[in-house]
């Protein structure tokens, strides 16, 4: 393959292309020669549809060649005014117009000039009339019912082909079956006739298609007369029977007709299709069958149609030659037809005679040789007239061939052969044309082409010479002759360079050299790099379903980029450029794509690269898995009472080898259609002896397992049932359940069905006093559980459980302890004391109680305690019982999270598994006072320039007695650096409000308010508010706060306010942002900024400027407050409280007494630890 370079005319030479010389020399046009006819027509119908009607002849020629005509071999010329000719051939056209019938007939067309004639073969041109039916009246027909009949149609002639139908006046298809049947020829004919077949309306219709019409013949009426009145006594059937019996005869044929004879001949020609067709009249309707005598019906080719009627051989050839019977049979006797066939042929060439060139002084031959049925006569003639018109010295003709000698210029000329048989003529024009020239190269000069490194380069030096010339090429620069084998030289002149390296650019010449000169052209060739290419990943294994991606990565010279094309392709059969439309395969360049991958996409998939001078491509193996198909033919052998081995055939693994069996049994009478798993068998495995139950009725299945996955499972084997046996093992899991005291409620794990070993499954239940020397007592149960009464509470007994079934008991039992009943406690433990760790935390101690008092198994203490009143103002609380337990052995427990100056009451008591025994007596206890919390509200009421008035509430607990208040103040402007913090300490509790004086004009301020006791002072309550500036503003609340206006001019602000609010409040649904933290690093709260200080130091953030200067610590004069105490001193470990040396010492919930929670030690509830 070849492709011109850009504005060199470069031809470039592809891979795997070859040029071969033909003996017919093609002659350049600028050299004299004889006329040659490159088209013509062949048969021409004038269709009445058509415009015009074009008759072509076209020919070439030096000189150009003059054209004429004969019509049935006698001169045509062009004298009717509607002729179109062409100038510049032999064409011609009629119009479609008037009458042209005369113009039908046999045309011949003849190009000439100085050298020669050309002649063409017959162009027949066919005038088609118009088919019509004659008119006629057709006389109706009556014949008796089982007569035979033929309706006939005599079509007319037209172009064919022809096809008939018989319909009726409606359109409507005259059935056809193996009584009636319509010939070749188009008749219909009836075997014999019944009284359905009674119409007035038989049509014979003519379709001729290429003509585009269809004929109608005049309808025929046909009456069937019935017998059934042959006796009006009769019943039907019975007249019906009498009637056939009368009509009943043996078979005549009707086709082929009577007077052929009982043979016929049919010639057929070779190739075509053969039709044979008999019929028979006859009741009851023979049977048609065919036979070839002496020999068999060609397989493959023959055919029976119309119910055997007609025989069908298709492209027939000379061995279906012979003598076919058909022969019509029912049980009257038979009748047969033989036909024999001759298959004959027309005339087709063997050897065609071949234009030639030769020099002057040469010698030559002309072959021209045809076969057919019968043997064709040749007929040579020269420039169109017979060869006898045109003798040469030395020259031989024979019927078959012509022998020059010492050709001269005047033998140019055209030389036709005619073959002829009956069946057709065909010609032949072999030119013979004698040049002495020089040689003329048709490559042009200083052509450029190109092909890269490891192909082969094809340089072309096309060109004609007479008498014969030598080719040779050389190097420019080494102006010496190729030599080696990897330069190929073609007759045609073109060089062939294999396996091309750089080092054969460059520039070449062709010289051509004959007898009567020489001649040279120059030809450029450049080297490329050759395109490379790269699939990955390599041989990838994918499940199925997953994703497939494939890159195809690929590197190429930089001339040959722009012509760079991608394909993909599976097997050999090439994707669609941008994949499937359901978009699973999608390609995209370099990249192929298959998404939920299947079986089907497994195979070898290319990457192809083209450009215009090489082509490259790379493979990768694409391999799907799948889970394996399900094992096959499963078979069960060596059966045992407690075995059999079960052996299996594996299915296709797709690609992944099965990596073990899994064996499913079937057979648990209490789940039946479960299937459960036996064992496991290694992949390379396919047999396995499976170990059995007995009294279970088995059926097994194989599921296989490989990398991704398993298969279905398989069909299930044959049953094998197993025998009964006594019991192999006992119950496991004995236990006692929850029980009344004085009672044992025993319990076990039933054996499941596939332990039982046979029928009648009971249990053996043996139990004693545990040391005690008594018998064992024993009692039988088919269920899982049995109650037994003992004559203490929480005693320890030996338990045995045995299953057994009607065949024996099972193996030993391993005896078990367990305690009968428990009983709540009877006894409440002493309260030794409490102690007050501080406001809000007490720790309490009691004594044990004794073990025979727990009656059962000791689970914990627990603590109730609830406030009575308190000590601030002695009103009485309502009881709310608060629970607190401590699990396991032990003597003191901690109570955290009491209200300060406060009178409590506390209980103790014990608990076992069956519930709590009896509260010790009330144990009454007081909480210290505590600070306070911080007051309920801070609000500024009155500001003016230098002064501000505040309002506070009292906290919402005191936690004692109220000593009074410290308030705090100081400058927060809205820049980096606050003020020094004030101190105000009011010793007035019962004053609820303060006026602050001296304050500076124009500035912010912020206020900090603790209430105290003699604990010291609790938790600040923070507000802001600026004084007001100079002049007119001084005492505005005086003023003003009454005026309508300023009331007025407040709602609008407040208004305003809520609109901005709600603005606000959207933006920030919306994602709006604004800063916290400057706010909280311009306003800070000072306890806060305090620990800051100490603890840290100077801190920054690293999005935040630090603020210049520090505050002092607002607590230089605070003593520490109880309720701030450490977790470590008292939390238990799940619960957050510990005793003095860390132990856990319990669970805190601060639900009333019906809301208890017992601890089990892996809780971890939280509870407030300060007032």
């Amino acid at each position: 393959m070849e492709t011109l370079l850009p504005r060199r005319g470069v031809i470039i030479s592809l891979i795997f292309f070859l040029l071969k010389f033909s003996t017919a020399i093609e002659i350049p046009p600028s050299v004299q020669q004889v006329p040659t006819i490159i088209k013509q027509s062949k048969v021409q119908v004038a269709f009445p549809f058509d415009e015009y009607f074009q008759i072509e002849c076209e020919a070439k020629g030096n000189p150009e060649p003059t054209f004429t005509w004969t019509k049935d071999d006698n001169p045509f010329y062009f004298t009717d005014p509607r002729i179109i000719t062409s100038n510049s051939s032999g064409t011609f056209r009629i119009p479609n117009e008037g009458h042209i019938s005369h113009f039908q007939g046999k045309y011949r067309c003849f190009a000439s000039n100085k050298l020669g004639i050309a002649m063409s073969e017959e162009i027949e041109f066919i005038v088609p009339s118009v088919p019509k039916f004659p008119k006629e009246n057709i006389d109706p027909l009556e014949v008796e019912e089982g007569d035979p009949i033929v309706l006939p149609c005599n079509p007319p002639k037209g172009l064919p082909p022809l096809h008939i139908y018989w319909m009726n006046i409606e359109l409507e298809h005259i059935e056809q079956d193996e009584r009636v049947y319509m010939s070749q020829k188009g008749d219909l004919y009836f075997a014999n006739v019944e009284e359905k077949d009674s119409r007035n309306d038989y049509c014979c219709f003519a379709a001729f298609p290429r003509l585009r019409t269809i004929v109608q013949k005049m309808p025929m009426k046909l009456t069937v007369n019935s017998l059934k009145h042959a006796n009006d006594s009769s019943s039907s059937t019975e007249i019906g029977s009498k009637a056939n019996s009368i009509k009943q005869r043996k078979p005549r044929l009707l086709l082929p007709p009577t007077e052929s004879g009982s043979e016929s001949s049919i010639t057929i020609l070779k190739g075509e299709t053969l039709l044979l067709e008999c019929f028979a009249e006859g009741l009851p309707t023979p049977q048609v069958d065919w036979n070839k005598i002496g020999g068999d019906l060609p397989k493959g080719r023959e055919t029976k149609e119309n119910y055997g009627k007609t025989l069908k051989i298709e492209n027939v050839s000379y061995q279906d030659k012979g003598n076919y019977r058909c022969t019509a049979t029912n049980f009257l006797g038979t009748a047969t037809h033989d036909f024999h066939v001759i298959v004959e042929e027309p005339p087709r060439w063997t050897k065609k005679p071949q234009s030639a060139v030769y020099s002057t002084g040469s010698n030559g031959i002309l072959l021209c040789e045809a076969e057919g049925e019968p043997q064709p006569t040749i007929k040579w003639r020269v420039n169109g007239s017979p060869i006898d018109n045109h003798p040469f010295a030395g020259d031989v003709v024979f019927p078959r061939e012509i022998s020059f000698t010492n050709l001269q210029p005047n033998h140019t000329g055209v030389y036709q052969c005619e073959a002829s048989n009956v069946h057709g003529t065909i010609l032949a024009n072999a030119n013979i044309n004698i040049v002495d020239v020089r040689p003329l190269i048709q490559t042009e000069d200083e052509e450029n082409y190109a092909t890269v490194v490891g192909y082969s380069a094809f340089l072309h030096c096309k060109f004609f010479a007479s008498p014969e010339a030598i080719v040779s090429w050389q190097k420019v620069e080494e102006a010496k002759p190729l030599e080696g084998r990897r330069y190929h030289i073609y007759e045609n002149g073109t060089l062939q360079i294999n396996r091309t390296t750089e080092e054969d650019a460059g520039s070449y010449s062709c010289w051509v050299e004959n007898s009567i000169g020489k001649t040279a052209v120059t030809a450029n060739l450049d080297i490329r790099n050759a395109t490379k290419l790269r699939v990955s990943p390599k041989n990838p294994r994918i499940p199925k379903l997953h994703m497939l991606e494939l890159h195809c990565e690929s590197k190429c010279d930089a001339h040959l980029k722009h012509s760079l094309k991608l394909s993909w392709s599976k097997d050999g059969e090439a994707f669609e450029i941008n994949g499937t439309e359901d978009g699973r395969i999608i390609i995209d360049g370099a990249n192929l794509t298959i998404s939920n991958i299947t079986l089907e996409d497994q195979g070898i998939y290319c990457c192809s690269a083209h450009t215009d001078l090489d082509s490259a491509a790379d493979i990768t193996q694409v391999t799907v898995l799948d889970v394996p198909d399900p094992p096959e033919n499963l078979h069960l052998s060596e059966r045992q009472n407690r075995s059999v081995r079960l052996t299996w055939e594996a299915g296709d693994d797709h690609n992944s080898n099965i990596s073990e069996y899994i064996v499913e049994f079937e057979g648990n009478k209490e789940e039946l259609g479960r299937w459960e798993e036996l064992t496991r068998v290694q992949g390379k495995k396919t047999t396995v002896i499976l170990p059995l139950a007995p009294f279970v009725r088995y059926q097994f299945r194989v599921i296989a397992m490989n990398e991704v996955g398993r298969s279905q499972p398989s069909q299930p084997s044959d049953h094998h049932e197993t025998p009964p046996a006594a019991p192999d093992r006992n119950p496991q899991n004995i236990r006692v359940q929850a029980s009344q005291p004085k009672e044992m409620i025993i319990k076990w794990e039933p054996l499941k069905s596939m332990e039982q070993n046979g029928p009648g499954l009971e249990y053996r239940v043996t139990w004693k006093p545990q040391g005690a020397p008594v018998e064992w007592e024993e009692e039988t149960v088919t269920n899982h559980t049995l109650r037994v009464m003992t004559p203490a509470v929480y005693a320890p007994y030996d338990v045995k459980v045995q299953a057994i079934n009607q065949l024996g008991s099972g193996p030993d039992p391993q005896s078990v302890t367990l305690y009968s009943g428990e009983d709540y406690p009877d006894t409440a433990p002493v309260i030794h004391g409490v102690d007050v760790i501080n406001s809000t935390l007490v720790k309490v101690t009691w004594s044990t109680i004794p073990k025979d008092r727990v009656h059962g198994r000791l689970k914990g203490y627990q603590i109730n305690w609830w406030k009575t009143k308190s000590l601030l103002d002695g009103r009485t609380h309502p009881k709310e019982v608060n629970i607190l337990k401590f699990s396991g052995q032990r003597n003191s427990g901690m109570v955290p999270s009491l209200d300060a100056f406060s009178e409590f009451h506390l209980t103790v008591l014990a608990y076992n598994s069956k519930g709590a025994g009896p509260e010790s007596e009330p144990y009454v206890f007081q909480t210290p006072e505590g600070v306070p919390e911080q007051p309920t509200f801070l609000k500024v009421i009155k500001v003016d320039k230098d002064t501000a008035t505040l309002s506070w509430g009292l906290p919402k607990k005191l936690n004692g007695n109220l000593t009074g208040y410290l308030l705090q103040y100081q400058i927060i402007n809205d820049t980096y650096e606050i003020g020094e913090l004030n101190d105000i300490n009011i010793t007035t509790p019962s004053k609820p409000s303060w006026h602050l004086s001296n304050l500076n004009a124009t500035t912010r301020y912020k206020f900090y308010l603790r209430a105290c006791t003699s604990k010291g002072c609790g938790k600040p309550i923070t507000e802001e508010s600026s004084t007001l500036g100079e002049g007119k503003y001084a005492g505005l609340y005086d003023d003003i706060s009454t005026q309508g206006w300023f009331i007025g001019l407040m709602c609008a602000i407040a208004l305003l306010t809520l609109v901005l609010l709600t603005v606000c409040f959207v933006k920030r649904n919306r994602g709006g942002k604004y800063s916290v933290k400057e706010k909280e690093d311009l306003h800070p709260d000072p306890e806060i900024q305090s620990v800051k200080d100490e603890t840290f130091g100077e801190y920054s953030d690293s999005d935040e400027k630090p603020l210049k200067g520090s505050l002092r610590s607002i607590n230089r004069n605070m003593q520490p407050t109880e309720s701030a105490d450490s977790l470590v001193e008292y939390g238990e470990g799940d619960h957050g409280l510990f005793n003095e040396d860390g132990s856990f010492i319990g669970a805190y919930t601060g639900s009333k007494e019906k809301g208890s929670v017992e601890s089990n030690g892996s809780s971890t509830a939280t509870f407030p630890l300060r007032a």
